[in-house]
This record gives C-alpha cells, sequence and structure tokens, in this order.
C-alpha cells in the first residue's frame, strides 16, 4: 500500500486522470480516504473530482470532519454533485455532518435533498443535541411476529439492501411499537415454515431517542451488541444505531474528557491542523485563571516568612513535597473522572471512597516520607521530622481533594473532566504550602 500510495502523489501531482482513477479501482474506499486525508486541498479537490460518483459517499464517509466540511464548501460549485453525495449519504452520517457545519450550509444543504431524504434529515436534527436521536438511522428491517421465516427472508431480499446492518433484525406489532429483535443467526438456522412469534422470548433492549449519548455508550458496553433499536416514549420503533456511530462518541468523549483535564476549554483533534488563534484561546483562560490561583502560594509563603528565614533548608524540600501532592490529586481524579463515566461508581458512593481513599493516601504518604526523609538525613537532618510529617499531609489532602472535585463538580451538574490536573495541582499546591510551613513553624517553635 505504500508503494502504491508514493505512486498515487506522484499521478496527482502531474494531474494523470487515467492513473489516478486506477487507484481508485483498485484500492478500497477507507484506503482512498486516507490517501486524500494525506493531500493539500487543491490536490484533495482535483482527486475527489476524479471519483465515480457511486462511490463519493462510500469515500466521503472516512475522511476526517475537517475533510469533509472542506469538500462540501468546494463542492458549492457543483449543486448537482453535492446533492448526489448528501442523498447518498447514511442519516445518521449526514445528520452528524450537518450538524457540523455553519448553520446557514446546513440549510443549503438540507434543500439539496430529495423530499424523503429532507424529511429524515429535518427530523433526526430536531432531536436535542447530543442525544441518541441525532446518532441514530431509520434504514432497519423490522418484521411483524406472525411472518413464516421464509417471509422474513423474503422480507430481508426485497428491503434489506439499504439498511444500515442485517446483524440485527426487529420485531414490531401492527402499531409499529417493538416487541423483540432477533439475530440473524436465529433466523438462518431456523425451518422456513417456522412462525417469528415461536424464536421470540421478549428479552430485548432498546434506547430512548431522547437519552443522552453516552447512555449508549454505557449500555453497548454492558450488553456486547453491534446495533440497538431506539425507541420513542411510546415504544414506537424509530431506529436503530450502529457500534460504530457509539464508537465514535465515545472517543469524542474521552478527547474532550482528555483536553479538559489538560485544562483546555474545546477539544482539538489535530494540533498539526488547527488554527493558532483556536488553540491560543483554548489555552489563555484557564493558564490565567490558573496564575492569578497561584498568587496564593505565594501570599502564603509570605506569611511564612520568619519560619524561612530561620531554616532556609526548607525552601529545598517545597517543590519535592508540593509535586508529591499535586500528583497523587491528579491521580485519584484520573480515577474518579473515569468511574464517574463509565457509571462504576455513582454519587452515593462518595463516602465509602473518600474512606478508602483515606487509607490508601496514608499508606502512599508514609511510604513517600520514609523514601524522602533519607535526603532530608543528608541535605538537612534538624528537619527531617518536618519533612516526613508534611509528606504524609500533603499526599492525604491532594489524594482527597482528587477524589472529591469529580464528585462535587458531578453534583453541581458540571463536567467532571472539568476538575482538570492543573486545578487540582494549584489547590495542592496553596494547601501544600501552608500544611508544609504551619508545621515547620509549629515543630522548630
Amino acid at each position: 500500500m505504500l508503494v502504491e500510495k508514493e505512486s498515487f502523489f506522484e499521478q496527482i501531482a502531474v494531474r494523470d486522470d487515467a492513473a489516478v482513477q486506477q487507484f481508485f479501482t483498485e484500492v478500497n474506499h477507507f484506503e482512498v480516504a486516507q490517501a486524500l486525508g494525506e493531500l493539500s486541498e487543491d490536490d484533495m479537490f482535483y482527486a475527489f473530482e476524479l471519483i465515480e460518483e457511486e462511490n463519493l459517499h462510500q469515500v466521503f464517509r472516512h475522511l476526517e470532519d475537517d475533510r469533509q466540511q472542506d469538500i462540501i464548501v468546494y463542492l458549492g460549485h457543483n449543486r448537482e454533485k453535492l446533492s448526489t453525495l448528501l442523498n447518498a449519504l447514511k442519516p445518521d452520517d449526514r445528520t452528524a455532518l450537518l450538524e457540523d457545519m455553519p448553520e446557514h450550509i446546513s440549510r443549503r444543504m438540507i434543500q439539496l435533498l430529495t423530499p424523503d431524504e429532507r424529511r429524515i434529515a429535518v427530523k433526526l436534527l430536531g432531536y436535542p443535541e447530543e442525544s441518541i436521536g441525532r446518532l441514530m438511522t431509520s434504514e432497519y428491517v423490522a418484521v411483524k411476529p406472525h411472518y413464516s421465516i421464509a417471509e422474513v427472508i423474503e422480507h430481508i431480499r426485497n428491503f434489506g439492501r439499504d439498511s444500515e446492518t442485517l446483524n440485527v433484525l426487529y420485531v414490531v406489532d401492527n402499531k409499529l411499537r417493538l416487541v423483540d429483535d432477533l439475530r440473524i443467526r436465529e433466523i438462518l438456522l431456523a425451518a422456513p415454515d417456522k412462525k417469528v412469534e415461536d424464536l421470540m422470548d421478549h428479552s430485548f433492549v432498546s434506547l430512548n431517542a431522547t437519552d443522552d449519548q453516552e447512555t449508549a455508550v454505557k449500555v453497548f458496553l454492558d450488553r456486547d451488541r453491534v446495533a440497538l433499536p431506539v425507541v420513542d416514549g411510546d415504544g414506537i420503533m424509530l431506529g436503530m444505531v450502529t457500534v460504530d456511530d457509539v464508537m465514535d462518541v465515545a472517543q469524542e468523549e474521552s478527547t474532550e474528557d482528555f483536553h479538559r483535564f489538560g485544562a483546555m476549554r474545546e477539544a482539538v483533534n489535530n494540533p498539526l491542523t488547527a488554527p493558532i488563534g483556536q488553540l491560543y484561546k483554548n489555552r489563555i483562560v484557564w493558564l490565567f485563571a490558573l496564575v492569578f490561583m497561584n498568587v496564593f502560594s505565594g501570599y502564603a509563603m509570605q506569611q511564612f516568612e520568619t519560619t524561612i528565614q530561620a531554616m532556609v533548608s526548607l525552601v529545598f524540600f517545597l517543590p519535592l513535597l508540593i509535586d508529591s501532592g499535586g500528583n497523587a490529586g491528579a491521580q485519584s481524579a484520573t480515577l474518579m473522572v473515569r468511574a464517574l463515566a463509565t457509571g462504576e461508581v455513582a454519587l452515593k458512593d462518595w463516602a465509602k471512597l473518600v474512606g478508602r481513599e483515606v487509607f490508601i493516601a496514608l499508606l502512599l504518604g508514609t511510604t513517600m516520607a520514609a523514601a524522602v526523609s533519607l535526603v532530608a538525613g543528608v541535605r538537612a537532618p534538624e528537619i527531617v521530622v518536618v519533612v516526613a510529617i508534611s509528606m504524609v499531609c500533603i499526599v492525604l489532602v491532594g489524594s482527597v481533594f482528587g477524589l472529591l472535585l469529580p464528585f462535587i463538580f458531578t453534583r453541581l451538574k458540571l463536567d467532571p473532566a472539568a476538575a482538570s490536573a492543573p486545578l487540582i495541582t494549584s489547590i495542592s499546591d496553596i494547601s501544600g504550602v501552608i500544611i508544609y510551613f504551619s508545621i515547620a513553624t509549629w515543630y522548630l517553635s
């Protein structure tokens, strides 16, 4: 593939239409999209024009979001080709594209859809942002309980071509209420004269269209399914969500949480292509806030100026101690943010977890105190006790802060990932300075 891709880039450079089209016929859609993603904008637009219309949507769906948006803007001059592309996209892929585009462009794109596709697009966009309704596709296969297996197979042949997946069939009653789901394996292994209702056990799992998308992630993880049905409040079958769409959500959520945990305002998918202004804006607000928080560390140190002058060697261990508290807090926060996000712990578990964390933090602090005491015994034996006790206390406080902040943020209906490592580190710095010099003042006096 590497040799083929290098040859493809050479063909693009010399604008060899026939050779580029030959490459498209020999390579699968995903690899074509990967190759296009490595081109400059002008070269990508040139290559995209050479893809056969029936394959456009297959290649397009594998492109990165920013590349998709570039192509949509570029195709603005070719309404016919843009209309063909938009109408061929799966409803869930098209919804994801429409909600990422500026509103004035999205409106124009919707007008290029056929009446049926426009109705589907408007319906899906009508669901709340980040709801399961935005993820679902209405292209699925449903059967009735009285169908025979032979009738089901014939039904699949007639209507299954456009379905997002045929791994699962859905059973609905005359009012289109979901009553069960059947895996295709069960259908294929059943006798042709057997009825669908003979295979039903009514033990299906469904999602509600208005639920948050993170709910779908949890259900897929728990149930190990490739697709799940989506219903409304009355149990009416609306569509289905596939595991590939949920994986995209999980990736977006983890990326967003990771950036927030690093004190970034918004997620940045690719720092190579993101505008400098966006990178600057994402980072400067939190950095300013944290600078002003760290002013309190300086103020706290100023209050212990007499103690510092009396025992200058105290300053040598200050960075080591407060960094240990910040690191311990960041570890606790990371564990809690993940556990809250996956549903492994709930708000009601906070007291039990604090008890466990205190015990663990004492073990960690004691171990680290023993290690730092060896250094203090050589560098400044007169403050070994101060350093050891401070290490235990600072690690304990940092760990408990790190555990509690995600719970507090969740309780306030805020994203627990916003309890970022820099925030916890700043709090640990302030508390560490106060703890260390308070113990030093008490012990040395």
